[in-house]
């Protein structure tokens, strides 16, 4: 995805209406990751809020992360001064490298990029033998857009809303859709999950005032249930 990714940049503010959410999720799947994940070297694609570089960087010997927007780079390293992570300023499609690692995480990118197949493709050739790709996406049919769409709130499914262009989303993806791109690219998937078993908007969640076991038990269920999740978690390897 080419262009001024500076422009969204503040989408990644607290204040950001979908900050529930990202709190939540950005910091589960992670951690997720890690249950699976047995190298030491890691390849991340997108800075982001930085939530999971910082949890990566504690778990692996080398990390490498892509990042294609200069203003979140400055933010993430004026917030985390002392971060091992060594960061690359280049758009996704232009990284190249001839290092090859434990293991590609692709979290909450695939949204954003113009050609999803290409870079699943591309990437697929810096794991290395026996590596694991790790993809995070947002689910058009999570639990809370199937009900927003039963009740005429929404009316396409897969719609992007206001929030989805603030943050640059190009798309939804399916469990279907994602694993089809994902098998067409080269790859076998080993594991799916879902990321935040979501019933309504986050407006209508944040007025619950649910505590926080409430909000993780959300998390520990949806794991069984990605096609009704806000998101989806794949584990693939690449196919023999």
């Amino acid at each position: 995805m080419h262009g001024s990714l500076d422009d969204f940049a503040k989408s990644y503010d607290s204040d950001f209406p979908y900050s529930l959410d990202n709190s939540l999720m950005l910091n589960w799947y992670p951690e997720r990751i890690l249950d699976s994940a047995c190298g030491d070297t890691a390849l991340e694609l997108g800075l982001g809020h930085g939530f999971s570089t910082t949890i990566f960087e504690n778990r692996f010997e080398r990390l490498v992360v892509v990042e294609g927007s200069p203003a979140i780079i400055r933010r993430f390293k004026n917030k985390h001064k002392r971060s091992k992570a060594e960061i690359v300023q280049s758009y996704f499609e232009d990284f190249e490298t001839r290092e090859r690692f434990d293991h590609v995480i692709m979290g909450f990118i695939l949204e954003h990029v113009d050609d999803p197949s290409a870079i699943l493709k591309k990437y697929r050739g810096m794991l290395k033998p026996g590596g694991s790709l790790f993809i995070a996406v947002p689910n058009a049919e999570s639990l809370n857009r199937r009900i927003g769409f039963a009740a005429g709130l929404i009316d396409d499914i897969s719609a992007l809303g206001d929030a989805d262009l603030q943050l640059g989303h190009r798309r939804y993806f399916t469990v279907d859709s994602i694993s089809a791109t994902t098998v067409e690219a080269g790859y076998e998937i080993i594991k799916t999950e879902g990321i935040f078993l979501k019933p309504f908007s986050t407006q209508q969640l944040m007025s619950l005032e649910l505590t926080g076991k409430i909000l993780e038990a959300l998390l520990k269920v949806g794991t069984c249930y990605p096609e009704l999740c806000a998101g989806i978690l794949i584990e693939a390897v690449q196919s023999s």
